[in-house]
This record gives structure tokens, C-alpha cells and sequence, in this order.
């Protein structure tokens, strides 16, 4: 079981049909439109160009682009010849993308043009900027690539960085075995089949675009790459090509709604478009309009990067067709029941924990973490939750991690604490997540200044923003004479967050 099984069977049985679209506005010549046969020609190049550097099996390459075609087949390339891919967050400023490099042991950098400048100081052994630097000194369409000496499938694959309760993220080892298994039960809840159309809306370095690049190619599927979100694009790209099928997190279909407001015309992908959201509980009245503004069927999943990403899903049954679309909203509105092949349970803490083939092997480097993420033998999601006795569908009530969740990016709220207390007019500092209509939470950070300083709210953001990625900068700061704390000096944060939360159901969003 590995990657090399999805693209054995796309090129056995789909050679001659459409495979990959680019995003034909970026900084990097597109690649043209494929047949699974060329991506498998391409895959091969990729893996004969890392042959001459030198690199061996077991050896990282990291990529840092937006969403590509050269991204796509460098997901397989890098696994499939037994070496192991570490997509990273675009986004990220230079010395984190540094950080996750270095500790991942990186020797092969690839990064897109437009993160050119920004990662100009990382150090490797070999750096190329994907494009026509990558087409002409490191692809090699005339040579064969050395095979994998031993596929196995519990070797690592890929390593994804994911932002946790410690101020540096950490690297998530999944294996061939996770991700195959994600991409069979992730296509089998989605029934995907060989006349789907894919886009990807959702970024592929976030857990390998939840699996769905695999799983698309063993099915033959056409995959249309999107590079940013848009939501008047991803309209015009439904119409276009036909999409039936996309991923992606609630912000993402909010400004799709938007742009639908404002569509001549019928809305394109009625009664056959699915969506498939997670990265936050998504509002039931954002699965409302979806539903009846869009006409598109919305299917929530529930999972994290060490899952890779699949725990549950929910997806309207029969039973609930005749519903008020209100009523059907709010089924919707929960995680789901747990996915073929996983088994859950809640603590007596309230925290969900998950058994499953897609539970990852580790965190790189970190077996501490590693021992603690996977105690008794189960994994600890760091979500609170509960179990429905009636019918098995788990609802996410609270994270117990200190991390928030904005617009489908986890941000390690003491990362950016952090940050914030470097500031010489900053004494105390605590960052929370706070309901966003939007985003699903937003930041806040609660501010004690230090005596006789008067900074202000705009320089802590602009100050945020200036040494970390954009999204990881509070939205609002909140200036307090004193931050409560206990006995033993630990601020309670949960109790920061109440008024913010007061009315919602959950302390999620």
C-alpha cells in the first residue's frame, strides 16, 4: 500500500485522459494541460533530476509553493522513489519556513517565484525555483529514475508542519499506509468515481490537500488547479470545466456566497456540485445557503494532520431529505459519525481520541510529543466533544490544545504571545480565539502595557505582522490594567474566551 498504487492505475487506465490542469495565471511558466499519461512522464523526470543531485532514500525535499501542477507531481515523485516531501505553508514568513527546513534536514529546497526573495536565505544542499530553473537543471525526461530498493508501506512519505501547543510547529510523519488508506475512505464518503471533476480550492500543502491528489488520480478524476481562492474564480472555474467535487474550509465557501450575489445567470454546478468542508465547525446557516443558494450538497469532515486528515464524516442521509433545510442545516452542522475504519472515543476530560489506520507514526524528531500524542494507544486530538448516543455522530464542543483555528489555519496562540512580548511596551500578553462570521475565529490579543508606554493597537499588529505570516497577526488587541491568573501564576484561558463566547453553543466556530 503507497502512493505509487494511485498513479499506476491512472496511467494503466487512464493515459490518454485529462489529468492535470494548471492555474494559468502565475509567476512560473504553467505547466500545459496533461493526459495521466504525461504526469506519470513527469513524475518520472522529477525523480531521475533528484537521482543526479545525489539525494538518497530517506532523504527530505521540501516544497514551498502555492497550489501547482509541479506541487501535485512532486507529491508523488518525492515518495514514490522512497524520499520523503515536506510541503510548507506558503504563507509563512522566511525564518519560519527556515525553521521547519532546518528541522526537518531538508537537503533539496524547491520553492515557487513569488517565495523567491523570501526564502533567499535558506540554507540546503540544492535550492531551485520551480518553473523553467526546475524544467531545464533538474528534470530529466531522458533518463530513468532509480527505483525504490524496498517499498514499505510504513515508511514515512510525507512530513506536514502543523502548528500545536508549543511556539514551533511540528513535523507530522505520515506514511504511505495513512495516506493510502485516507484516500480509499475519503473517495468512498465522497463516491467519487472516474466522471468527477476536482478542484483544488483547498491548499495542497495543507495535509496533502487531504489526500484528495491521490485518490482523484486511481480514479482517472480531471483535477483543475486553482492557486488562490477567489470566490468569483472558483465560480467561473465550476463553469468552465464542470467541476462536481472540491474541498475546503468554511472561509472559503463564505466568499464563494458572496460572489454568487452578484453571478449572472443560473449558479453554475446546481444539483451537481459536493463541497467538502472541515478546518472549523462550520455555521449551520453557512450549510443552509450553501445548500439552497448554491444548490450544492455540503459534506462536513472532522479530522487533523496527524489523521491525515480523515476522522468522521457527515453527510445528509435519505431519512433526512424532507426536512426543512434549517433542521437539515443543523444535522449537518456536527462532525459526523467516525469514518470506515476509525474508532473514537471521549475522555473523562471531555477530549476526543481517535484509533485508526490514518493515525500518524509520529512527529519528526520529537519523541517526547510523539509519547504524549499517542498515550494508552489512542490519539489525543486535543478537542473536546461528545459522543450521540443515538446515532454516533460526534460534535466538537472546545479545543483543549491552545490553538486557534482561523480560516482553516491553526495558529499556536503562544507563537504569537510570543511575538508580542518582545515588544519592549508590552508587560503582559495573552492571545485568544474569538468568534469571526468569516473566519470562524479570529485573534484577539489581551494587552497589559509596560509602565509609562502608550503603543497602540495598529503597531502590535503591524508589529505581528512584520516577523510572522499575516494570518497569524491579531485582528484586535485589548488593552487591560491586569490579566488574571491563578494561584500558581498559569493565565486560565478558557475564562478569557467566555464573554467573547457567550450565546454560542460550542466554544468553537
Amino acid at each position: 500500500m503507497t502512493i505509487a498504487d494511485f498513479l499506476d492505475r491512472a496511467e494503466l487506465g487512464f493515459a490518454g485522459s485529462p489529468g492535470v490542469i494548471d492555474e494559468p495565471d502565475q509567476p512560473a511558466p504553467p505547466v500545459a494541460a496533461s493526459t495521466y499519461g504525461r504526469l506519470g512522464e513527469r513524475v518520472r523526470a522529477w525523480q531521475a533530476g533528484l537521482d543526479a543531485l545525489g539525494t538518497h532514500e530517506g532523504d527530505r525535499v521540501a516544497v514551498i509553493s502555492h497550489n501547482s501542477a509541479r506541487l501535485l507531481e512532486l507529491l508523488f515523485a518525492v515518495p514514490m522513489s522512497g524520499r520523503i516531501c515536506v510541503p510548507v505553508n506558503f504563507r509563512l514568513k522566511g525564518e519560519e519556513i527556515d525553521y521547519v527546513v532546518r528541522q526537518s534536514g531538508a537537503s533539496v529546497v524547491l520553492v515557487d517565484p513569488e517565495v523567491h526573495e523570501v526564502t533567499a536565505g535558506i540554507k540546503a544542499d540544492h535550492r531551485f525555483v520551480l518553473g523553467e530553473q526546475t524544467e531545464t537543471e533538474l528534470m530529466r525526461f531522458d533518463t530513468e529514475p532509480r527505483p525504490w530498493s524496498n517499498p514499505d508501506e510504513d515508511a514515512t512519505a510525507t512530513i506536514n508542519y502543523t502548528s500545536g501547543t508549543t511556539a514551533r510547529p511540528k513535523g507530522v510523519q505520515l506514511t504511505h499506509r495513512n495516506i493510502w488508506v485516507n484516500g480509499l475512505t475519503l473517495g468512498l464518503h465522497t463516491r467519487a468515481w472516474e466522471r468527477d471533476v476536482y478542484l483544488h480550492t483547498l491548499p495542497m500543502f495543507h495535509c496533502n490537500g487531504w489526500g484528495m491528489p491521490f485518490v482523484m488520480a486511481g480514479l482517472g478524476v480531471k483535477q483543475v488547479v486553482l492557486r488562490k481562492v477567489d470566490g468569483a474564480e472558483i465560480l467561473r472555474r465550476v463553469d468552465e470545466h464542470g467541476v462536481t467535487l472540491m474541498c475546503g474550509a468554511p472561509a472559503v465557501w463564505s466568499t464563494v456566497l458572496d460572489a454568487a450575489a452578484g453571478w449572472e445567470g443560473e449558479i453554475p454546478g446546481r444539483e451537481r456540485v459536493r463541497i467538502v468542508c472541515a478546518g472549523a465547525p462550520p455555521p449551520s446557516r453557512l450549510i443552509q445557503r450553501v445548500e439552497e443558494e448554491l444548490g450544492w450538497e455540503f459534506i462536513q469532515i472532522y479530522g487533523l494532520t496527524e489523521t491525515s486528515p480523515l476522522l468522521t464524516v457527515n453527510r445528509a442521509r435519505p431519512q433526512d431529505a424532507d426536512l426543512p433545510g434549517d433542521q437539515r442545516a443543523r444535522r449537518l452542522s456536527r462532525a459526523g459519525l467516525p469514518a470506515l475504519g476509525v474508532r473514537l472515543r471521549v475522555a473523562e476530560s471531555g477530549e476526543v481520541l481517535a484509533r485508526s489506520n490514518v493515525v500518524f507514526d509520529g512527529y519528526w524528531d520529537k519523541p517526547e510529543e510523539t509519547a504524549n500524542a499517542l498515550a494508552d494507544g489512542w490519539f489525543h486530538t486535543g478537542d473536546g466533544g461528545d459522543l450521540d448516543d443515538a446515532d454516533g455522530h460526534l460534535t466538537i464542543s472546545d479545543r483543549k490544545k491552545d490553538v486557534i483555528i482561523t480560516g482553516g489555519e491553526n495558529v499556536s496562540s503562544i507563537e504569537v504571545e510570543d511575538t508580542i512580548f518582545s515588544h519592549p511596551s508590552v508587560a503582559e500578553v495573552a492571545v485568544i480565539g474569538v468568534p469571526d462570521a468569516k473566519w470562524g475565529e479570529t485573534i484577539k490579543a489581551l494587552i497589559v502595557r509596560a509602565e509609562g508606554a502608550t503603543v497602540s493597537e495598529a503597531e502590535i499588529i503591524t508589529y505581528c505582522k512584520e516577523r510572522m505570516a499575516g494570518y497569524k497577526a491579531p485582528t484586535s488587541v485589548e488593552f487591560r490594567d491586569t490579566i488574571p491568573r491563578t494561584a500558581t501564576g498559569k493565565i486560565q484561558k478558557f475564562k478569557l474566551r467566555e464573554p467573547y463566547w457567550a450565546g454560542h453553543d460550542r466554544a468553537v466556530n
